[in-house]
């Protein structure tokens, strides 16, 4: 395996862990005064592959852009039950195990996680997360979609780093194997 490819997951949270609104709602996080574009080309430049769940990829593609958002990357999206692959997008059905170390073992950039939810679940489960670059926005939103799921895991972490974006403040881990 190369080990200089990594399974990052970079995202968005209010100051209580959700990473949207019950309606699923990014609205406040677009309130929040930040500093440029907040971290993201800098961190998207060190990627060549991104996946997500179904659920991640139908609420991308119901937002109004004018191109596919990660046009110039392997895009893979995990889901049960199949559909037709699209020029930007492949479709995988199975163990993120394998996914994970089949990318591993090729030479390439960072393999990002993109949303939060049963893949990220899946992705922590199994132990193959590497990082997590977290921006934390100064919300409270009381309820909605948590970041983590409720589980029967632990994870232990070494602070990278940190930087503020105005009022964001990004969180840089390590997962300690």
């Amino acid at each position: 395996m190369h080990q200089d490819r990594k399974v990052v997951v970079f995202i968005a949270c209010s100051l209580d862990g959700y990473i949207a609104t019950k309606d699923e709602s990014l609205e406040w996080l677009f309130q929040v005064e930040g500093e440029g574009d907040n971290g993201f080309s800098a961190f998207y430049d060190t990627v060549d592959t991104v996946v997500m769940g179904k659920k991640t990829y139908d609420w991308v593609m119901n937002q109004e852009m004018e191109t596919f958002p990660y046009e110039g990357k392997e895009c893979v999206v995990f889901s049960r039950s199949s559909w037709e692959e699209t020029e930007h997008v492949s479709y995988r059905n199975g163990d993120v195990r394998s996914f994970v170390e089949e990318q591993k073992s090729r030479k390439g950039q960072d393999i990002w996680v993109v949303g939060g939810g049963e893949l990220l679940d899946a992705l922590i489960q199994k132990g193959l997360v590497d990082e997590f670059i977290i921006t934390v926005a100064p919300v409270i939103l009381g309820s909605g979609i948590p970041l983590f799921r409720e589980g029967d895991r632990s994870l232990n972490l070494t602070l990278k780093g940190t930087q503020s974006f105005n009022q964001f403040v990004e969180l840089h881990y390590e997962v300690k194997r």
